[in-house]
């Protein structure tokens, strides 16, 4: 025993034990006051980014807000997946800022096009099983709107950007990280199964037709059809105030939706979900058009996500009529019996 234990032992003071560092790392590991400290960063990233857009405050709140959003999306996503938050939170702070601080166009650029590619991707690992549709619904809304942040940020390092380019290379990012991820999370390719396989097929399919015809029809498209395109889009501009993203609606919230209804029952349902990027990216790069107003940009992802809401119901009907019984008691019987566990929103998946 020594000196000051044993004379405040004599005192009738019981001695004091020294805790452990890594003990208190892992107590306030495990309480809730790192969930509540990045809530509150990401916060103030997003009012910041909001600041800068009104105009409001100093010419570097833009910077600022998009650095803070950046690092808090790559803890959270770090988190999210099993990995090493306070790791990859430093790197990307310390990568935001010296892009930041060069103002050179070049790393500004890298890291717009990472904001938005991680934003897309932790949109979709945000999401919960759905049950039922209108739980679907919801999560398509929470990814959606988590890309929107990401959509802010980027736009935030004040990137010098060509649009298509930033978008497919936006897209493109996104896509192998959610593979990347959704590798680890469906259990392999063992885990696809018959139609988990067809699913995935059918999705790969559409996304490199819906890319392909749209780059062709860019390129070498007849003028004829180009400017009955176009007037449709004009149309759609002036008397709904913004044209729904093609790839979001066709592709991207369908997938989501019905990918949230199969992880519900089967866990090859994350990798229907990996193709909600093509939801998550249009939003997160919806800014990138200097053209487009912030208002137009957040219409036409609102369009798409009703116009894929619709088709991810029919999705999931189908689904439903194909493989459980007929009529609608057996379908709230399904639903109800519907409980594959999964962590919450905001708990590591692995």
């Amino acid at each position: 025993m020594s000196r000051a234990a044993s004379r405040s032992s004599r005192r009738g003071v019981p001695p004091v034990t020294r805790v452990p560092l890594e003990v208190l790392i892992g107590e306030f590991g495990a309480s809730r006051s790192p969930f509540l400290i990045w809530l509150g960063l990401l916060g103030v990233g997003v009012l910041a980014l909001g600041a800068a857009m009104v105009p409001i405050g100093p010419d570097w709140l833009d910077g600022a807000g998009a650095v803070v959003v950046a690092t808090a999306y790559a803890w959270g996503l770090a988190a999210r997946t099993g990995g090493r938050p306070l790791v990859f939170g430093l790197l990307t702070l310390v990568c935001a800022l010296g892009a930041v601080i060069s103002d050179q166009d070049l790393l500004l650029t890298g890291a717009a096009v990472s904001t938005a590619a991680l934003a897309s991707v932790f949109g979709i690992m945000l999401t919960v099983p759905a049950a039922g549709f209108l739980t679907a619904a919801r999560e398509c809304g929470i990814a959606l709107a988590c890309a929107g942040v990401g959509a802010m940020a980027a736009i935030g390092f004040e990137p010098a950007i060509q649009k298509e380019r930033f978008e497919y290379v936006g897209l493109g990012l996104a896509f192998a990280g959610a593979m990347v991820l959704v590798y680890r999370l469906g259990a392999g390719f063992h885990g696809l199964g018959r139609r988990g396989l067809v699913a995935v097929a059918i999705g790969a399919s559409t996304l490199a037709v819906s890319l392909l015809y749209a780059e062709m029809l860019r390129r070498y498209g007849s003028s004829g059809l180009v400017e009955e395109l176009l007037d449709l889009v004009r149309w759609s501009r002036d008397t709904l105030g913004a044209f729904p993203r093609p790839i979001e609606a066709i592709l991207g919230v369908p997938a989501l939706a019905y990918g949230c209804h199969i992880r519900a029952r089967r866990r090859q349902g994350w990798w229907v979900c990996a193709f909600g990027v093509a939801a998550t990216a249009p939003a997160a790069t919806a800014l990138a058009n200097p053209a487009v107003t912030f208002t137009e940009a957040f219409l036409s992802i609102v369009y798409g996500l009703l116009i894929g809401l619709a088709i991810g119901w029919v999705l999931i009907r189908l689904d439903l009529a194909l493989t459980g019984n007929r009529g609608r008691r057996s379908r709230v019987a399904e639903q109800a019996a519907a409980v594959r566990p999964e962590p919450a929103r905001f708990a590591p998946l692995l």
